[in-house]
């Protein structure tokens, strides 16, 4: 409950505190300094005193002999004495003259008696100077007790000298005033914290600095969104200040600013009930704090009310409500109310126009937002950035990103300030976009602007530009976030790393793990599994074995991956014995192989046709309850198919179906393959039934199969016959298909129709190879027409397809024999 505060009458008589009661008390006499001088010597040094700073000039040579017949505390009881009769400037000239060229430290209240005799005199200012000075340090300063703070110390000098002042409230007042203001705008945050003290000191002794001030500190510490000491501010005031409507109208914007509404509107009530009218800025911020809670019915009838009363509404007052229409997307009730604005006779402003832009841009409705610019061009109102970024973030929400883009631009032309969400926003949905170019260059800008785009945002232009082998622009960009001192994260950092070693540009990938080594930038397992993987890729087993060393020296554990990928290339190699000692000292170290693990070494068995091995290690994944996957699988049964072992092969394709495990195209080309190559090409054609009854679609390479088995056997019918079915399936020849069944119309003896065939390859846009010409150039060979072999050698020539040894052993031998039909005659 708020009531209404009596005014205090100064001075305040209640408080009993004499300057000798609180120099005793406070200020504890040195034991090496002499105080009890006869009367006639503290008569002496007072006259002293009173002589040296009476007069209008500072005479340097007596400040020197006077200060060293005097103890700070001494020159403080002096001085308090000499009070009135000094000359406040000449005593100013003394104490820097003391300080800078005698070290002369003087007493807080020294100080203080100085700044109340300037104020005294009118010279505010370097009374202000002079405490601003004090509190940051730059006088020398006799504390009696270093660890009181001393913002306290300052405050209680100046209670004291209020209160054994026999002088009017004003000067006290003044200096309290003075004290906080410069608290407030000197010393920033820790400053309003000080201020709160000194306001808390001061109203427990009964004392209180102006209502002006009071309205001052209270309304610097709501723009410092420091509402929690606001509200005990205020709390302080109410004690001992008649308030004004100032006062009120700051403190109900506290509480709406802290979404205590209620309290607001209670506090708002109480302002009428002390016969205080509410001014049109204690309506808009009521105002304000009841759209922002939400509460519009109760805001629209306080505005009702407030015309009833006579306070007209302001533009501010319109802005408010049409703001929160406008968040609650009611566009049609905002419209209106600006209609109301205007019959009014106000011209709504920039903030007005943009709270309607940016409210209608939130809900996709770009067109409308665009019909209000023109209406606030109409007007002679500028767009400002807050109006551009508004409709760049619309046209985004809508994914217009080329108008987004366009209205970026036009900013930057015209050195508009853009904020770093528009920035953001047309770069993202421009990367999405795979408008890599236009991203890179707006990131650039931001840049340019000393803005750091965030870590989400450079991770995807970063990891989209090395998909779209834009590696140097990538490694630009990260270079240039290092330049502005911004620096990437790790996972921006393994981004670059990953697409350089994907792209096989290691020496580039090392060179930047040596950039992030010379500058302290943080490595981890990605970042060398990337560069290890890519080693293994180009076969550099050297280089990725020593990363892993490396690695560890900085304390960074080689984990499963890091493993499989050495062994992937150890096996790729066929180096099989490094690849199990690897894999035997994996597991020694506590890394657990997983079915990547097991399909990396299978494979490598396989590979080495040592298929046995691979089948034991098959056998141990199973007892490990480990999942085999369809890739382990496949290697498998891909292995058995080559090795002529169909019964296994297919038994493996029966214990992946029981196991769950869907068999793949992969699958059924590799039996297809096996089977043809066994001769049993019709018992194969069922299997693409087989395909087709677990959803799968034969494909160009079970087809090839197929055809490369009729082939062997000379059933250039039937190979007719599933290539027509291919094609008509959908599924177009490759490279293979064509040399495939180029090989077997040659071997037939048919060059007409493998001539045809090699001419229907190349207007398809297949270009043949070395394999597919020297198919030719053999078929040609082999029924004596020479000189068509040699014309295809020069198609190779024209084509640039190297000629092998291959082509010229199948040249001589074919000129150097007579032609089967020859031999045949």
């Amino acid at each position: 409950m708020i009531t209404r505060p009596k005014p205090i009458k100064r001075p305040f008589a209640c408080i009993i505190f004499t300057a000798e009661s609180h120099h005793q008390k406070n200020h504890p006499t040195p034991a090496n300094h002499q105080l009890d001088h006869p009367q006639s010597s503290d008569e002496s040094f007072l006259n002293g005193v009173i002589s040296l700073l009476s007069h209008s000039s500072l005479d340097s040579s007596k400040c020197k002999d006077l200060l060293t017949h005097l103890s700070p505390h001494q020159f403080d009881n002096l001085f308090l004495q000499a009070g009135l009769l000094v000359n406040s400037l000449t005593a100013l000239k003394f104490f820097y003259f003391a300080s800078e060229n005698a070290g002369f430290r003087f007493t807080i209240r020294s100080y203080c008696i100085l700044i109340r005799l300037l104020m005294r005199s009118n010279l505010d200012a370097p009374a202000r100077l002079l405490l601003i000075r004090l509190i940051d340090g730059k006088l020398p300063v006799l504390l009696d007790n270093p660890n009181n703070k001393k913002h306290f110390d300052i405050a209680f000098a100046l209670v004291g000298l209020h209160s054994a002042s026999l002088e009017t409230n004003t000067l006290g007042i003044r200096s309290f005033d003075l004290l906080i203001h410069v608290y407030c705008t000197q010393f920033k945050n820790a400053g309003l914290e000080m201020a709160v003290d000194v306001l808390r000191l001061l109203g427990d002794k009964g004392l209180f600095p102006s209502l002006k001030t009071c309205n001052f500190l209270l309304s610097s510490l709501v723009k410092a969104n420091q509402l929690e000491k606001s509200y005990e501010v205020f709390d302080i005031v109410c004690q001992g200040v008649l308030l004004d409507v100032y006062t009120f109208s700051i403190a109900i914007n506290a509480y709406c600013k802290g979404g205590r509404v209620e309290d607001a509107r209670r506090l708002f009530s109480k302002m009428e009930e002390v016969g205080i009218s509410p001014n049109v800025v204690a309506y808009n911020n009521i105002i304000d704090g009841l759209c922002k809670g939400g509460k519009f019915d109760e805001a629209f009838q306080l505005k009702v009310s407030m015309i009833e009363k006579g306070v007209n509404p302001s533009l501010i007052t319109f802005g408010v409500l049409i703001n929160g229409l406008m968040k609650q997307q009611k566009y049609d009730e905002a419209n209106f109310l600006l209609k109301e604005m205007t019959d009014k006779g106000f011209v709504p402003n920039e903030v007005v126009y943009n709270t309607l832009i940016g409210g209608l841009c939130k809900m996709g409705n770009v067109m409308a937002a665009l019909n209000v610019r023109d209406d606030m061009l109409s007007k002679g109102i500028t767009p400002n950035s807050v109006t551009f970024n508004s409709l760049i973030q619309g046209f985004c929400k809508i994914d217009q990103i080329n108008q987004a883009e366009q209205l970026l631009d036009e900013m930057l032309s015209s050195r508009l300030s853009i904020n770093h969400g528009a920035f953001t926003t047309v770069i993202s949905l421009l990367c999405t976009n795979s408008r890599l170019d236009s991203a890179l260059r707006l990131t650039r800008e931001m840049l340019l602007r000393d803005l750091r785009p965030n870590d989400s945002l450079l991770t995807t232009l970063v990891g989209g530009l090395c998909k779209a082998k834009k590696h140097s622009e990538a490694v630009d960009l990260w270079l240039r976030l290092l330049e502005k001192g911004f620096g990437s994260n790790i996972v921006t950092s393994n981004a670059l790393m990953h697409g350089l070693c994907k792209a096989g540009m290691i020496e580039e990938a090392v060179r930047l793990l040596k950039e992030m080594l010379e500058r302290g930038l943080q490595l981890d397992r990605i970042t060398y599994n990337s560069l290890i993987s890519g080693c293994c890729k180009q076969g550099k087993l050297e280089e990725a074995f020593k990363l892993r060393e490396d690695m560890i020296k900085r304390g960074i554990s080689p984990d499963t991956y890091t493993c499989n990928m050495l062994m992937h290339g150890l096996c790729n190699m066929g180096k099989m014995e490094e690849a199990m000692m690897l894999w035997d000292e994996s597991k020694k170290n506590g890394l657990i192989p997983n079915v990547y693990s097991y399909g990396v070494m299978i494979h490598g068995f396989c590979k080495a046709e040592k298929i046995e091995e691979g089948k034991h290690l098959f056998n141990e994944l199973l007892s490990k309850n480990i999942v085999p996957n369809h890739v382990v699988y496949n290697t498998l049964i891909r292995a058995y198919c080559v090795n002529g072992n169909m019964t296994e092969a297919f038994s493996l394709r029966d214990n992946m179906r029981s196991k769950g495990i869907r068999p793949t195209s992969s699958t059924y080309s590799s039996l297809i393959d096996g089977m043809c190559n066994i001769g049993l090409v019709e018992d194969a054609k069922p299997l693409f039934d087989d395909m087709r009854d677990e959803g799968l679609l034969p494909d160009v390479v079970c087809y090839t199969a197929l055809i490369d088995g009729y082939c062997k056997l000379h059933q250039m019918d039937k190979v007719r016959s599933i290539f027509q079915e291919m094609t008509s399936n959908g599924i177009h020849p490759n490279k293979v298909t064509y040399t495939v069944m180029i090989d077997g119309y040659c071997k037939a003896g048919d060059m007409k129709e493998a001539a045809k065939l090699l001419a229907e390859m190349v207007e398809k846009g297949i270009i043949p190879d070395a394999v597919t010409y020297n198919t030719m150039t053999s078929g040609f060979c082999k029924v004596g027409k020479v000189e068509e072999a040699f014309t295809v050698c020069d198609n190779m020539s024209r084509r640039d397809v190297a000629l092998d040894d291959v082509t010229y052993t199948t040249l001589v031998h074919g000129w150097s024999r007579p032609s089967e039909s020859t031999n045949e005659e």
